[in-house]
């Protein structure tokens, strides 16, 4: 137990700081989810490592037999836990969690959600509808951009009743920054054609 009222680390920083291929990885990590910095890289993949590390530990009892009382429970607690936020197939096993990687868990991500499924105009945006509250998972607003996402609550992500976010016609909202564009381009191609029409007088 840590000492009370004092914050401990959630996470694993990489045991050597200078390596350009992870450093690269990384980097791609935050372009691709939007992340703000490299410890919430981090934190998916301590949560991963966390993961295979009991997972290798359970398949090493396996090897003298079937699993059995606690290890069992702790096997299908496990695999429950992973299906459930659906980085896991209903049909895996022990061997799947292996197969695992750093995106898996990044996808699960509120602010990775709330992007994909139409709720922002970008990942930087959804970053901030969810820390300034405009985001609720079924009746709770949210606003941990890094929280993770479970299968039945994906379809219960929206804009919370009290937001501004609500009113169809709100100018953030990505469809009418779609509207915008349309618009936009509908001018461009417009003033191209009047200069075309003057080029011919």
């Amino acid at each position: 137990m840590g000492y009370p009222g004092k914050n401990t680390k959630s996470y694993e920083t990489p045991k050597h700081p200078w390596q350009s291929v992870r450093m690269t990885e990384e980097l791609e990590y935050l372009k691709s989810y939007g992340l703000r910095n490299k410890r919430e890289v981090w934190k998916a993949q301590s949560i991963l490592r966390n993961y295979r590390r009991s997972a290798m530990e359970l398949l090493a009892e396996t090897t003298e037999g079937e699993l059995t009382g606690h290890k069992k429970q702790m096997s299908e607690d496990i695999l429950n836990r992973l299906k459930r936020y659906g980085i896991l197939s209903a049909e895996a096993e022990l061997d799947n969690i292996l197969a695992l990687d750093t995106k898996s868990f990044l996808d699960r991500r509120l602010q990775t959600q709330v992007y994909r499924q139409g709720f922002a105009n970008s990942l930087k945006q959804a970053r901030q509808f969810i820390t300034h509250g405009h985001i609720t998972v079924g009746d709770k607003k949210i606003t941990i951009p890094s929280y993770l996402v479970t299968k039945d609550e994906e379809l219960t992500i929206g804009y919370y009743v009290n937001s501004p976010m609500q009113k169809e016609n709100h100018p953030e909202r990505p469809v009418e920054i779609v509207k915008r564009e349309i618009q936009q381009i509908k001018e461009v191609q417009d003033d191209r054609r009047r200069g075309k029409r003057r080029g011919r007088r």
